[in-house]
């Protein structure tokens, strides 16, 4: 009687452990995974080829909370000339032509009760790639971020394995890191990311 006690036992706690799991995976990630875009921009060629600096076509990561995305008119500075016979070249004067801006696919987006103002990370002069990889290599943008269900049961059985790329806890990780390698005082104070 006492086995079948413990092995029912056993039952409902791993039906709790997974249930748990389960919650905590289903929750709204980060999203930044490869979608299709109007035109195919690749980044490596723009940054490896060129050394065009990310903040050059982001110019409002250094001053706001959004990282932004070029002008149609920013693109075309350089694409009247260069390259304007290549097929995406041409999608990209067609939308210029129309006066229209360009309908990118967002590829990172944090949970809308989180703050992140890229300008505090320009300023502190993290790279861009400590958080978005290297985007100088990727010819379609993205990465594999956001909470993981294998993750998850490891921190439900009291392990503490690296949180994954762009959650609270991997973030939380950088500022410490930051703090004690660099003398910072990037914040750790909770409610200078969620409002």
């Amino acid at each position: 009687m006492r086995k079948a006690g413990v092995g029912a036992a056993a039952v409902v706690l791993l039906a709790v452990l997974v249930f748990f799991a389960v919650t905590s995976w289903s929750r709204q990630p980060a999203i930044a995974k490869p979608s299709a875009q109007p035109i195919n921009f690749p980044h490596s060629v723009h940054v490896q080829t060129y050394k065009i600096d990310c903040q050059y076509c982001h110019a409002d990561a250094r001053r706001s909370e959004y990282a932004g995305i070029p002008s149609v008119e920013r693109c075309m500075g350089c694409h009247k000339i260069t390259a304007a016979d290549k097929p995406e070249i041409k999608k990209l004067a067609e939308f210029a032509a129309r006066q229209q801006s360009i309908p990118w696919t967002r590829v990172y987006k944090l949970p809308e009760f989180t703050y992140f103002p890229h300008k505090a990370h320009i300023r502190a002069e993290i790279a861009c790639q400590t958080c978005h990889g290297p985007v100088e290599t990727m010819t379609t943008v993205g990465a594999v971020t956001g909470p993981s269900l294998v993750n998850d049961m490891l921190n439900l059985v009291g392990l503490r394995p690296s949180p994954p790329p762009l959650t609270m806890g991997w973030c939380v990780d950088c500022h410490r890191q930051q703090n004690a390698r660099r003398n910072t005082q990037a914040p750790l104070d909770c409610v200078m990311c969620h409002h």
